[in-house]
């Protein structure tokens, strides 16, 4: 069951991925979504977009580590599955909102 739920985690972020890699889904980001026209305009979208492609397809890969310690039934994958979700959340998000990435 376990196994089904970290596989559909996935993919589900697989196609996240592939959403944004196209340069669609902008609405899906919660912080943009929320943003005041005067804010929007001054974020590239498409780049915006990208970055979160990115972000999508290494959380994919953090849980198929995960999915990996469901497969051999060992806890130190799960852990080192679980600090790297941490490790990318945390530099995605600091990579994202510093220097001027996204701006237009």
């Amino acid at each position: 069951m376990l196994l089904m739920i970290h596989g559909a985690v996935v993919g589900l972020l697989v196609i996240l991925g592939i959403v944004f890699l196209k340069g669609k889904g902008a609405f899906l980001i919660a912080g943009y979504n929320t943003a005041s026209k005067a804010e929007k305009e001054k974020i590239d979208e498409k780049k915006l977009c990208r970055c979160m492609s990115k972000l999508m397809f290494a959380l994919a890969g953090c849980f198929f580590v995960i999915l990996l310690s469901d497969i051999f039934n060992r806890m130190w994958i799960l852990w080192l599955g679980l600090g790297m979700v941490f490790a990318v959340s945390i530099g995605g998000i600091i990579y994202i909102n510093t220097g001027d990435r996204i701006k237009k």
